[in-house]
């Protein structure tokens, strides 16, 4: 793993360790009457990290993907798609981890309310999820992706736009047909675990709109 990747792994494991062992951040006394407090920096940090995360979840998941796959020749949307999703990813990685982090600090888990233990669940889930589609799903779907377009390269496809004559070629090609079952099953796992990234974020967005004051 890379350094960065290393970097989001721990971001990652400090939040973890933040929900088990809370550092509570409030301001007391004088502190009170500041302009900037401690716990409005960190509600800030969370604003932000929670609105770059959803932000980024829809348009990858639902828009910039989409878009991408009906206008680029299929091999090169998917070696587009495997520069974007590592960076997509440790992206989120790290979003998740102040997020969590935020909440575990201003809500300490022993003191927090069922309401408030649920959010810290659900991008606690969201945080989880992404890790794993880092570490494990998005490498070995790039991995059979390529062993994939080797084989569709040499039956002739991969260079179409949009609809894919891999199913048609797969019918007499037992090597395609077999690879074929492999990425679908590992890329659904992983669109699964973005799906259940995106669903904790989309969650914890109620709570939030629940909480301003418009």
């Amino acid at each position: 793993m890379g350094w960065f990747t290393n970097l989001v792994v721990v971001m990652s494991c400090v939040a973890g360790g933040l929900v088990l062992y809370p550092v509570q951040v409030t301001d007391i006394g004088a502190a009170e009457q500041a302009a900037v407090t401690v716990s409005g920096i960190v509600r800030l940090v969370h604003l932000l990290s929670f609105a770059t995360a959803f932000g980024t979840a829809v348009w990858a998941s639902f828009i910039g993907g989409i878009i991408m796959f009906k206008n680029l020749p299929r091999h090169q949307f998917g070696n587009l798609q495997a520069k974007m999703f590592p960076a997509y990813f440790k992206l989120l990685t790290v979003c998740c981890s102040l997020c969590v982090s935020a909440m575990a600090t201003t809500h300490p888990w022993l003191s927090a309310t069922r309401r408030e233990r649920l959010q810290i669940v659900a991008l606690g889930v969201s945080l989880f999820t992404v890790v794993f589609n880092l570490l494990v799903f998005q490498p070995l779907t790039v991995k059979i992706m390529k062993q994939r377009h080797k084989i569709e390269k040499d039956s002739g496809i991969g260079s179409e736009v949009g609809r894919s004559k891999n199913l048609e070629v797969a019918k007499s090609n037992p090597e395609l047909a077999k690879i074929n079952k492999t990425f679908g099953m590992v890329h659904g796992f992983s669109s699964l675990a973005n799906i259940f990234c995106f669903g904790g974020l989309a969650f914890h967005s109620w709570y939030i709109a629940s909480r301003m004051l418009l």
